[in-house]
Protein backbone atom coordinates (compact mmCIF):
# COMPACT_ATOMS: atom_id res chain seq x y z
CA UNK A 1 0.00 0.00 0.00
CA UNK A 2 2.86 2.35 0.82
CA UNK A 3 4.41 1.85 -2.62
CA UNK A 4 1.00 2.24 -4.26
CA UNK A 5 0.51 5.59 -2.55
CA UNK A 6 3.93 6.82 -3.70
CA UNK A 7 3.27 5.67 -7.27
CA UNK A 8 -0.18 7.33 -7.32
CA UNK A 9 1.23 10.55 -5.89
CA UNK A 10 3.98 10.89 -8.46
CA UNK A 11 1.65 10.02 -11.33
CA UNK A 12 -0.59 12.90 -10.27
CA UNK A 13 2.33 15.26 -9.61
CA UNK A 14 3.48 14.73 -13.20
CA UNK A 15 0.00 15.01 -14.71
CA UNK A 16 -1.41 17.89 -12.65
CA UNK A 17 1.48 19.43 -10.80
CA UNK A 18 2.42 19.13 -7.15
CA UNK A 19 0.47 22.10 -5.87
CA UNK A 20 -2.68 21.08 -7.74
CA UNK A 21 -2.66 17.55 -6.30
CA UNK A 22 -4.38 16.91 -2.97
CA UNK A 23 -4.16 14.01 -0.56
CA UNK A 24 -7.74 13.15 -1.53
CA UNK A 25 -6.64 12.89 -5.16
CA UNK A 26 -3.81 10.53 -4.20
CA UNK A 27 -5.90 8.18 -2.09
CA UNK A 28 -8.64 8.10 -4.73
CA UNK A 29 -6.18 6.99 -7.40
CA UNK A 30 -4.56 4.47 -5.05
CA UNK A 31 -7.97 3.13 -4.04
CA UNK A 32 -7.51 3.61 -0.28
CA UNK A 33 -8.85 5.95 2.40
CA UNK A 34 -7.28 9.07 3.89
CA UNK A 35 -6.56 7.20 7.10
CA UNK A 36 -4.38 4.77 5.18
CA UNK A 37 -2.40 7.64 3.68
CA UNK A 38 -1.66 9.27 7.03
CA UNK A 39 -0.75 5.91 8.52
CA UNK A 40 2.31 5.96 6.25
CA UNK A 41 2.93 9.66 5.61
CA UNK A 42 2.36 12.56 8.01
CA UNK A 43 2.01 15.03 5.13
CA UNK A 44 1.98 15.35 1.35
CA UNK A 45 5.63 16.40 1.45
CA UNK A 46 6.58 13.12 3.11
CA UNK A 47 5.27 11.07 0.20
CA UNK A 48 7.92 12.74 -1.99
CA UNK A 49 10.68 11.50 0.34
CA UNK A 50 9.35 8.12 1.45
CA UNK A 51 12.63 6.46 2.46
CA UNK A 52 14.50 9.15 4.36
CA UNK A 53 13.26 8.18 7.82
CA UNK A 54 14.46 4.62 7.32
CA UNK A 55 17.75 5.80 5.88
CA UNK A 56 18.35 8.20 8.75
CA UNK A 57 17.69 5.40 11.23
CA UNK A 58 20.14 3.16 9.35
CA UNK A 59 22.80 5.89 9.38
CA UNK A 60 22.36 6.56 13.09
CA UNK A 61 22.61 2.85 13.88
CA UNK A 62 25.72 2.45 11.72
CA UNK A 63 27.47 5.33 13.46
CA UNK A 64 26.52 4.07 16.93
CA UNK A 65 28.06 0.69 16.12
CA UNK A 66 31.48 2.22 15.46
CA UNK A 67 34.44 1.51 17.73
CA UNK A 68 37.34 3.62 18.96
CA UNK A 69 39.56 1.90 16.41
CA UNK A 70 37.54 3.34 13.50
CA UNK A 71 38.78 6.45 11.78
CA UNK A 72 35.98 8.93 12.61
CA UNK A 73 35.99 10.77 9.29
CA UNK A 74 36.13 7.54 7.32
CA UNK A 75 33.17 6.21 9.28
CA UNK A 76 30.95 9.21 8.51
CA UNK A 77 31.96 8.99 4.84
CA UNK A 78 30.82 5.36 4.85
CA UNK A 79 27.63 6.38 6.67
CA UNK A 80 26.67 8.99 4.09
CA UNK A 81 27.06 6.36 1.37
CA UNK A 82 23.92 4.76 2.82
CA UNK A 83 22.04 7.80 1.54
CA UNK A 84 23.63 7.43 -1.87
CA UNK A 85 22.65 3.75 -1.96
CA UNK A 86 19.02 4.72 -1.28
CA UNK A 87 19.01 7.05 -4.29
CA UNK A 88 20.88 4.62 -6.53
CA UNK A 89 18.46 1.77 -5.83
CA UNK A 90 15.85 3.45 -8.03
CA UNK A 91 17.51 5.92 -10.44
CA UNK A 92 14.30 6.70 -12.37
CA UNK A 93 12.39 7.62 -9.22
CA UNK A 94 15.34 9.63 -7.84
CA UNK A 95 15.66 11.67 -11.03
CA UNK A 96 11.90 12.24 -11.10
CA UNK A 97 11.96 13.48 -7.51
CA UNK A 98 14.97 15.71 -8.22
CA UNK A 99 13.14 17.40 -11.08
CA UNK A 100 10.00 17.86 -8.98
CA UNK A 101 11.94 19.28 -6.03
CA UNK A 102 13.64 21.85 -8.27
CA UNK A 103 10.24 23.19 -9.33
CA UNK A 104 8.54 23.41 -5.91
CA UNK A 105 10.06 25.81 -3.33
CA UNK A 106 8.29 24.06 -0.46
CA UNK A 107 9.88 20.75 -1.39
CA UNK A 108 13.32 22.35 -1.63
CA UNK A 109 12.89 23.66 1.90
CA UNK A 110 11.73 20.24 3.07
CA UNK A 111 14.74 18.60 1.43
CA UNK A 112 17.11 21.02 3.18
CA UNK A 113 15.58 20.02 6.51
CA UNK A 114 16.20 16.37 5.67
CA UNK A 115 19.83 17.07 4.74
CA UNK A 116 20.26 18.95 8.02
CA UNK A 117 19.11 15.90 10.00
CA UNK A 118 21.68 13.70 8.26
CA UNK A 119 24.34 16.30 8.93
CA UNK A 120 23.42 16.49 12.62
CA UNK A 121 23.61 12.72 12.99
CA UNK A 122 27.16 12.80 11.63
CA UNK A 123 28.12 15.84 13.71
CA UNK A 124 26.84 14.21 16.92
CA UNK A 125 28.98 11.15 16.22
CA UNK A 126 32.06 13.24 15.44
CA UNK A 127 31.58 15.37 18.55
CA UNK A 128 31.72 12.23 20.67
CA UNK A 129 34.85 11.04 18.88
CA UNK A 130 36.57 14.45 18.99
CA UNK A 131 35.66 15.14 22.62
CA UNK A 132 38.67 16.46 24.52
CA UNK A 133 40.53 17.58 21.40
CA UNK A 134 41.23 21.25 20.76
CA UNK A 135 38.22 22.75 18.96
CA UNK A 136 36.63 19.29 18.94
CA UNK A 137 33.06 20.54 18.55
CA UNK A 138 34.05 23.03 15.86
CA UNK A 139 35.96 20.39 13.96
CA UNK A 140 33.05 17.94 14.21
CA UNK A 141 30.50 20.45 12.93
CA UNK A 142 32.66 21.66 10.05
CA UNK A 143 33.66 18.13 8.99
CA UNK A 144 30.05 16.89 9.09
CA UNK A 145 28.92 19.85 6.98
CA UNK A 146 31.73 19.16 4.51
CA UNK A 147 30.80 15.47 4.20
CA UNK A 148 27.14 16.37 3.61
CA UNK A 149 28.09 18.99 1.01
CA UNK A 150 30.48 16.64 -0.79
CA UNK A 151 27.87 13.87 -0.90
CA UNK A 152 25.25 16.26 -2.27
CA UNK A 153 27.67 17.59 -4.87
CA UNK A 154 28.37 14.12 -6.23
CA UNK A 155 24.74 13.03 -5.97
CA UNK A 156 23.42 16.06 -7.85
CA UNK A 157 26.05 15.65 -10.53
CA UNK A 158 24.63 12.18 -11.11
CA UNK A 159 20.99 13.36 -10.94
CA UNK A 160 21.62 16.18 -13.41
CA UNK A 161 22.91 13.52 -15.79
CA UNK A 162 19.49 11.80 -15.49
CA UNK A 163 20.91 9.02 -13.35
CA UNK A 164 23.38 7.90 -15.98
CA UNK A 165 26.93 7.02 -15.11
CA UNK A 166 28.45 5.86 -11.85
CA UNK A 167 26.93 7.68 -8.90
CA UNK A 168 29.36 6.02 -6.49
CA UNK A 169 32.39 7.29 -8.40
CA UNK A 170 31.10 10.87 -8.32
CA UNK A 171 30.44 10.78 -4.58
CA UNK A 172 33.71 8.97 -3.79
CA UNK A 173 35.64 11.66 -5.67
CA UNK A 174 33.98 14.39 -3.59
CA UNK A 175 34.47 12.52 -0.31
CA UNK A 176 38.15 11.95 -1.07
CA UNK A 177 38.56 15.71 -1.17
CA UNK A 178 36.96 16.00 2.28
CA UNK A 179 39.21 13.30 3.75
CA UNK A 180 42.29 15.03 2.37
CA UNK A 181 41.20 18.38 3.77
CA UNK A 182 39.81 17.40 7.17
CA UNK A 183 41.49 14.06 7.94
CA UNK A 184 44.10 13.60 10.65
CA UNK A 185 47.57 14.54 9.39
CA UNK A 186 49.92 11.60 9.06
CA UNK A 187 52.30 11.05 11.94
CA UNK A 188 55.33 11.87 9.90
CA UNK A 189 57.56 11.74 12.95
CA UNK A 190 56.81 8.04 13.41
CA UNK A 191 56.07 7.07 9.83
CA UNK A 192 59.07 8.56 8.14
CA UNK A 193 62.31 10.20 9.15
CA UNK A 194 63.23 13.57 7.82
CA UNK A 195 66.21 13.55 5.52
CA UNK A 196 69.44 15.22 6.60
CA UNK A 197 70.92 17.81 4.31
CA UNK A 198 74.69 18.24 4.55
CA UNK A 199 76.52 21.16 2.95
CA UNK A 200 80.25 20.74 2.53
CA UNK A 201 82.60 23.52 1.41
CA UNK A 202 85.75 22.24 -0.23
CA UNK A 203 88.57 23.70 -2.27
CA UNK A 204 88.25 23.54 -6.03
CA UNK A 205 90.24 20.61 -7.33
CA UNK A 206 90.31 18.77 -3.99
CA UNK A 207 90.54 15.00 -4.47
CA UNK A 208 87.28 13.11 -4.15
CA UNK A 209 88.55 11.05 -1.24
CA UNK A 210 89.01 14.24 0.80
CA UNK A 211 85.45 15.41 0.02
CA UNK A 212 84.05 12.02 1.02
CA UNK A 213 86.03 12.06 4.27
CA UNK A 214 84.70 15.52 5.13
CA UNK A 215 81.14 14.31 4.53
CA UNK A 216 81.66 11.22 6.67
CA UNK A 217 83.19 13.34 9.41
CA UNK A 218 80.25 15.72 9.41
CA UNK A 219 77.67 12.90 9.51
CA UNK A 220 79.58 11.24 12.31
CA UNK A 221 79.23 14.36 14.43
CA UNK A 222 75.43 14.09 14.14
Amino acid sequence: MRDALVAAAFQLFIERGYEQTTVDDIVALAGVGRRSFFRYFPSKEDVVFPDHERCLADMTAYLSEGTDEDDPLERVCDAVRLVLRMYAENPAFSVQRYRLTKKVPGLRAYELSVVWRYERAMADYLQRRFAGRPDGTLRADVAAAAVAAAHNNGLRTWLRADGRGDATAAVDHALAYVRTTFGDPADTGAAEEQEDVVVVISRRGAPMWRVVREIESTLGQN
